[in-house]
């Protein structure tokens, strides 16, 4: 079903020169919504029998990526809020979450008995995917700033049934600064970023409204702000995941090209990913960025039919 969204000339420009001759397509993509994505709970229910019992409602199940069968695609029509009044979702047996949102924890790659903190949590979506993963062992904590938000998380990891989360309240700066103070170290760290939320516009029409090149600016230093206080509590050898929804430069390459000069000791990772995507780009108008940039990846909605997503892998080195 089209939308027509109301976008400013200055966003479109700035998505033509990040698209060139691709303009058009993403364009008449973001005024389509994206396919239902829910993820199973693994904490509770094995995918194929969350599927079973799906299919026997008369849902049409798609598991598109062979590799994460928890992934799952609902292809038939359903009445309006179905996917959040079911037993199976108020039972906890899935998450409903859009697919390029799980892309982040997946990079990610949670496993057992590891000490992993998500600096910036709320709602949960990917808390709780990260949780599913360590298998309800080990520590992740789960910060935020606002306590609205947080009461929002509390009632997600409570219905997902997570039970290793210590949830924190903090602004993400503070909260790292006093995790040094404390000689807390973590072996992974997620960074979902507030952001501008560009890649949001097929699910938050509104976006389109509210977005404006000063908040795009203003954003970029709170990234580079949370990034670089975030890789003093990383331990030796231990990954960041820095992630937002958001297509801008000045939030993706920028902020991870200041980093890279700025620690000599953090390296960025290539990651691969069972999509389409793009890879980062080393320019952006009167600005160069340094060359590593490259292999972070940009998920356009038209390359994939999902929502818009910027992901990257950092490593501590010696």
């Amino acid at each position: 079903m089209k939308r027509p969204l109301q976008l400013k000339p200055i966003f479109i420009e700035r998505m033509k020169e990040l698209l060139g001759k691709d303009l058009d397509k993403y364009l008449a993509k973001i005024e389509t919504e994206p396919p239902r994505s829910i993820r199973c709970n693994t904490l509770k229910i094995e995918p194929q029998e969350l599927k079973k019992r799906l299919e026997e409602k008369g849902w049409k199940i798609k598991q598109p990526i062979k590799q994460h069968p928890e992934i799952m695609i609902v292809e038939n029509e359903l009445q309006p809020g179905e996917l959040g009044r079911s037993l199976e979702h108020m039972l906890g047996y899935y998450y409903v979450q859009e697919f390029a949102s799980m892309l982040p924890a997946i990079v990610l790659n949670p496993q057992p008995e590891e000490t992993i903190l998500d600096l910036c949590a709320s709602p949960g979506s990917k808390t709780t995917q990260i949780a599913a993963k360590m298998e309800n062992t080990g520590t992740l904590i789960a910060n935020d700033v606002q306590l609205r938000r947080i009461k929002i998380l509390s009632s997600n990891l409570e219905r997902s049934g997570v039970a290793n989360v210590i949830i924190t309240k903090k602004e993400g700066f503070a909260f790292c600064n006093q995790a040094k103070k404390q000689n807390l170290l973590f072996d992974k760290i997620l960074i979902d970023a507030p952001c501008s939320g560009e890649g949001t516009l097929r699910t938050s029409p509104k976006t389109a409204v509210m977005w404006s090149l000063n908040n795009v600016k203003s954003l970029s230093g709170i990234q580079k702000s949370l990034l670089s206080n975030a890789i003093d509590i990383l331990k030796i050898g231990g990954e960041i995941v820095y992630s937002t929804c958001t297509h801008s430069p000045e939030e993706n390459e920028e902020v991870l090209s200041e980093i890279l000069k700025q620690y000599p000791n953090i390296e960025i990772e290539k990651i691969t990913l069972p999509i389409n995507t793009c890879p980062g780009i080393t320019k952006w108008q009167d600005k160069e960025y340094i060359e590593e940039v490259k292999f972070s990846c940009r998920i356009y909605p038209h390359e994939y039919d999902t929502e818009g997503f910027f992901i990257a892998k950092l490593r501590k080195v010696e």
